[in-house]
Formats: structure tokens, sequence, C-alpha cells
């Protein structure tokens, strides 16, 4: 049985923490292969589980260290339809896992010691590359597309959706639609380019507020993920529409998606900078509540947002 599907703590007071890039520190800094990017692949060896256990174990115990709640992701981001082919998967099997992912991430929050809340989610990615939208989804197509991975993890007792970066506005507001349909409360979290605007062009602002106009404000909170805070700081100004955004998962490196794309190496920034530039964009934003990280980032960077947004 889910915990805060009805409630989630993250809209209330405190600070909130997930992870980091799992992807890019799995690979680049413990040198373990994840086979298409899809890091549910890891649960089918007892080797890729105890990747998992020890990476999430370590932001599990920073969480209660600096007392704070935690937002603990499933790794489903890629166990939708759209990759079946590519993972050589069926349908079953895709099903399957997503039970599986939910019922690890369910079992490390039982085992943590932690004094806040730990809320179970599931992450869902967009239809097709996080980076450059391959054509436009309409709300209607996307809707139907998500309500099958959305219908699998209402079966279990996952508290929130979390659509992790997706590019255009209209492929967000099916994922809400569906999400509303399954009873499971829905974060958007899109990915921006250099200049804070969708890859598509869309300013974030249009692309959040395109998505409550048409979901009722469906969402629970927005995110911002896949840049580095200076690529989308100067975008967040006093209108009403940065209020909405809850969270944020930022990218290490100040590269944009291009030039990440062809790099060979692991460009992990400055950690201690990342957390300065991340306290000072809490002291302007109180409703940010969710803080972690994403390509490049590990462990340290999210200890150091931690530090710099707690004090």
């Amino acid at each position: 049985m889910s915990r805060f599907r009805n409630a989630l703590p993250q809209l209330g007071d405190g600070l909130f923490l997930t992870d980091a890039g799992l992807e890019t520190d799995l690979i680049f800094n413990r040198h373990i292969p994840i086979r298409e990017f899809a890091a549910h692949t890891l649960l089918g060896s007892p080797e890729g589980i105890t990747a998992l256990e020890d990476y999430f174990s370590g932001f599990l115990q920073l969480a209660h260290t600096m007392d704070a709640g935690f937002v603990l992701d499933a790794v489903t981001w890629k166990a939708h339809r759209c990759w079946a082919a590519d993972l050589g998967a069926s349908i079953a099997d895709l099903r399957d896992v997503n039970h599986r992912a939910v019922a690890f991430a369910a079992g490390l929050r039982d085992r943590a010691d932690n004094s806040r809340p730990v809320v179970l989610g599931a992450l869902v990615g967009p239809r097709g590359d996080a980076y450059r939208p391959e054509h436009h989804i309409s709300a209607h197509e996307a809707a139907d597309y998500f309500s099958e991975q959305l219908g699998w993890l209402a079966e279990t007792e996952v508290d929130m959706v979390t659509g992790l970066t997706f590019n255009q506005a209209s492929e967000a507001v099916g994922f809400v639609k569906a999400a509303q349909a399954q009873g499971l409360p829905a974060v958007v979290s899109f990915t921006v380019e250099t200049d804070g605007a969708l890859p598509d062009g869309q300013s974030l602002g249009e692309a959040i507020q395109q998505v409550d106009d048409e979901t009722g404000a469906g969402a629970a909170y927005f995110m911002i993920n896949c840049a580095h805070p200076d690529h989308f700081s100067p975008v967040l100004t006093q209108e009403a529409w940065t209020r909405r955004i809850g969270g944020v998962r930022a990218n290490a490196s100040r590269r944009s998606h291009a030039q990440l794309d062809e790099a060979p190496d692991l460009d992990d920034g400055d950690p201690e900078e990342f957390g300065l530039l991340h306290g000072l964009l809490g002291r302007r934003m109180p409703s940010l509540k969710v803080w972690g990280a994403c390509c490049g980032a590990d462990l340290r960077h999210v200890t150091r947002i931690a530090e710099a947004v707690g004090r």
C-alpha cells in the first residue's frame, strides 16, 4: 500500500533530497555498464542489484544525516514500450520489471533508518531522445501511450510518478492526464537548453503554463533537469509560474547537450561551486523543496547542495 499517494509530504515545509546522475555515476565512476542506458536492466543480476543498493544507500544516508526527507525513485525511466525492441523485451517483461523496480526501491526504503519521510517514486522517461524531440507528440497521443506504464505503476505501492527529461509540453500534458486517470500524483521535470528554454524553443514559463492550463494545474509541481544552474537561473524571474517549480536536478557540467553527447569523458564540474549556486537559487526561490542532480553529478554534488540549501 502506498504511504503518501494522497498527500505528498514534500508539498509542505522542509528539505527533501533525491539522487543524482545514476547512469553516468555507475558507468563512468564505478565502471558498471548499463545496457542501453536503461538502469532497470541492472535488476537482472546480483552484481547489478548490489550496484544499485550501494548507489542509493549513500543518498539515503545523506538525507538521514541532514535530517531531510527523500524522494526515492524506482529505476523505471526506460521501462516502457518505446524501448522494448532496443532492450529485446516483451510487454510482459516491461510490466514485470516496473513491478520489480518499485519493490526493490520499497525494500531500500523499508531498510533505511530515516526519521523524515521517504517518498516512493517512479521515473518515466519521454518517448524518444531526452535531449532532442524526434517528432511532435500530441497530448492525446501521449496520454494514450503513457497510460500503459502508469497503469502498471498504479498496481504497486508507489506514491508518485515523475516524468523526467521531458522536452515538449504537449507530451507532458498527456503524461499528467494519464497519471490523473490512474490516481497518481505526477511531477513534470523539463529538459532545458543552455538558454533555459526547452529543446523545441518554447520558453520554460510557457511550457509550464501550457501544462497547467490543459490539465487544470494537474501536476503536483514541476522540476528542471539536464542543464547547469547557470543555464536556467537567468530565466527564473519573479513571475507566478516560477512558484510552480518545486525541485531541481541540474547537470554538473556547463557543456551543451550536443557537447555532452560527443564527449568521451565525464565532466563532473566543480561540486563545491555547484552546491553554492544551488544555495543562491534556494534563497531566491522558496518554492524549491526537492534537490538532486543529473548527468555528471554524484553523491559529492548532492552533499554540497544539501549543505548549501540546508543552512
